[in-house]
């Protein structure tokens, strides 16, 4: 196909003189040009596809459908227009930067330490792939790292070639092909052989450099992020603009940010945790005070109280405290906060109530949700009646 053959076989062309064979609209709705030559690459191969303009309008999308490449446009064309198409150049290049990473990569892996790759993605910030392997380690992304960037300031050629699949066996491929005609071969010499349709630049020092930034385990393999090229670039420009911040607001250089941040995150520790014992200590006098001003007498009784914006947490150790410092009583604390209720329901050790029944007879007053055991319950719902309400339909249900 001659589209096949321009885009395809000009890895650096930007600008091309075409004409509109076909318009048409996708079964979503979007409209669609066929072109009867391109440059644009359709998403495929884990690189996604070119951007651009035909004349004026503007190529948003392309892919390869049913054997023709859909160019999906944002404006008006006629059948038969004769048009520049042009190539959001800055996007093609990153591409072909981060597509010969990844062929550079992997061969690094492989050949070292015989990690194949089984995926790759090309994705708009960073870059993936997946190894057949369930582990690795710094030492070995580290030396993997440097074999890929010395392969690149070696600048060595890229080679792409079509071939027969006869002319394969001169071939030392690193993957099985998945078609039989058609076959493009995109080589490093001595070092990486492979089946590939995506776009590269010419020599492995136009990649510039390849940099590891993490891995994660995926079921039974490991997937590495990267990025190459100006993407590095851009990346070390970051994180030096963050440590820069964080070694503003740590009072510390660059090679000490790991120990400051751990201090930090020390200190940050304790002082949490005195906060919680402070708020523990309020909460049991905050729970004397409630039983001295209710003035609680002997024999069962209830102690109802309505918060604003209480945490369903400090309900609970409010709860807990009361049941602790007093006895035959019945607790229900209500909290509204903006458009939701905090409910809790809780008795002393010496009553016989179920608390979890108690709770679930109002819950489907407010949409809510909750439940627990006969002495503690908690909920919560929406505010779609006045607390006031909702008290006294508790105060009826525990009373029948």
């Amino acid at each position: 196909m001659a589209t096949e053959k321009l885009y395809y076989q000009d890895q650096y062309i930007r600008n091309f003189t075409t004409k509109v064979q076909k318009l048409d609209i996708d079964e979503s709705g979007r409209t669609y040009a066929v072109l009867n030559e391109t440059a644009f690459y359709p998403t495929g191969g884990g690189q996604p596809h070119d951007t651009g303009k035909l004349n004026d309008v503007t190529v948003y999308d392309v892919e390869e459908v049913e054997g023709e490449i859909r160019h999906y446009i944002e404006g008006p064309m006629e059948i038969g227009t004769e048009c520049v198409g042009q190539l959001d150049w800055e996007r093609r290049f990153d591409h072909m930067q981060q597509h010969a990473g990844q062929h550079i990569l992997s061969a690094a892996f492989e050949d070292t330490y015989g990690y194949k790759t089984v995926s790759f993605h090309l994705g708009k910030e960073t870059c993936s792939i997946d190894l057949e392997v369930e582990e690795l380690t710094d030492g070995v992304s580290f030396d993997v790292e440097k074999i890929a960037n010395n392969i690149i300031l070696e600048n060595r050629p890229i080679e792409a070639k079509w071939v027969t699949e006869h002319e394969l066996a001169n071939y030392s491929l690193r993957k099985k092909l998945s078609v039989s005609d058609n076959i493009r071969l995109v080589i490093i010499p001595d070092f990486d052989y492979n089946g590939c349709g995506g776009t590269h630049p010419n020599s492995t020092g136009q990649v510039n450099a390849i940099k590891i930034l993490h891995w994660e385990k995926q079921k039974k393999n490991i997937r590495v992020f990267f990025v190459s090229g100006n993407r590095m670039i851009k990346q070390l420009h970051e994180k030096q603009h963050v440590i820069g911040g964080l070694t503003s607001l740590l009072s510390a250089p660059q090679e000490q940010l790991v120990r400051a941040t751990g201090k930090v995150l020390q200190q940050t520790k304790h002082l949490e945790k005195t906060v919680d014992e402070l708020k523990l200590a309020l909460i049991k006098y905050e729970a004397k005070e409630l039983i001295d001003g209710t003035g609680l007498a002997p024999g069962r009784k209830t102690m109802k109280v309505i918060f604003k914006n209480r945490p369903m947490k400090e309900l609970q150790l409010l709860a807990k405290s009361i049941m602790k410092e007093t006895s035959s009583t019945l607790i229900v604390l209500l909290s509204e906060n903006e458009s939701k209720f905090q409910l809790v329901c809780a008795r002393t050790d010496d009553l016989d109530m179920n608390m979890n029944q108690l709770i679930k007879q109002v819950l489907p007053m407010i949409n809510g949700k909750g439940g627990g055991n006969n002495q503690v319950a908690q909920g919560g719902g929406d505010t779609i009646l006045p607390a006031e309400q909702l008290m006294k339909a508790l105060e009826r249900f525990i009373e029948s």
